[in-house]
């Protein structure tokens, strides 16, 4: 067991943030500001997932510390300008999840996953003065990955039954997407084509949606299986002494064909 006492801890993190920042700090961290962290809190919080999804504990200790960093940080700019600080952040998230939980910190009562999901999007409604669904869907941010977003959205539109009755519908309409996608193709219109891209996306985003699966995670799950596939054809052809340039789509399926039995 590890000897937590010699580690070092969130007010250690703080005062070398705020060291960090000081006048005798680093040139870097003293440049930053909000708006130029945005990016690296984006790729802080994608390569937490990475090793979430890699189940690596070590990497998910370093990447969360990562994400944690950039909370700190945030909150030391604000504190320099006066605007909030790290306890203004903890006292936030600790009465948005009390109020969100009145089933642990109140008198209701909910058995059950979906019934909190309900409670908690109501009470976010109601919590940010939201005025309809469309408000709410306007308020999902555009940053979010597209597949995600699109998929929010549908829940939505959903909550207010807004929806197919069942997955046959949610699936022709990926046909009829289809259709009129090849139909703007034929025609050589770039710009209708991009629209009808884009539907037929987020047709496939909702029958996901009604079978509940993350289509994010669908779609990660595919560009894995092409990679490694395709570095099968890829070694295939090296290994022969084959230039991948100069050989037939048919000739280069034959190695994709063995790579999909291999995985088999």
């Amino acid at each position: 067991m590890s000897d937590n006492s010699s580690k070092y801890n969130f007010n250690d993190l703080l005062d070398i943030m705020e060291k960090l920042r000081s006048d005798k700090g680093c040139p870097w961290d003293k440049e930053q500001t909000h708006e130029s962290l945005t990016n690296c809190m984006i790729e802080e919080a994608y390569e937490a997932c990475d090793a979430i999804s890699e189940k690596d504990s070590e990497k998910m200790t370093e990447e969360l510390g990562d994400v944690l960093l950039q909370v700190v940080f945030h909150a030391q700019i604000g504190s320099e300008d006066g605007t909030f600080n790290i306890y203004d952040i903890t006292d936030a998230i600790c009465r948005k999840l009390i109020f969100r939980h009145p089933h642990i910190f109140g008198d209701k009562k909910f058995s059950t996953s979906a019934q909190v999901l309900e409670s908690w999007e109501k009470l976010k409604i109601k919590e940010k003065g939201y005025e309809s669904e469309s408000d709410s869907m306007n308020r999902i941010p555009k940053n979010f990955p597209a597949l995600m977003r699109a998929s929010k959205i549908q829940t939505k539109a959903q909550r207010v039954g807004f929806d197919w009755p069942d997955v046959s519908g949610a699936f022709d309409k990926i046909y009829e997407e289809t259709a009129e996608f090849k139909q703007a193709i034929a025609q050589n219109d770039v710009s209708k084509q991009k629209e009808e891209a884009g539907d037929l996306l987020f047709a496939v985003v909702n029958v996901c949606r009604f079978l509940g699966i993350d289509s994010e995670q669908s779609l990660n799950a595919s560009s894995e299986k092409f990679i490694r596939r395709f570095t099968h054809v890829e070694n295939s052809c090296i290994n022969k002494g084959l230039n991948m340039k100069q050989m037939t789509i048919e000739e280069l399926d034959k190695y994709w064909d063995e790579a999909k039995n291999e995985n088999r």
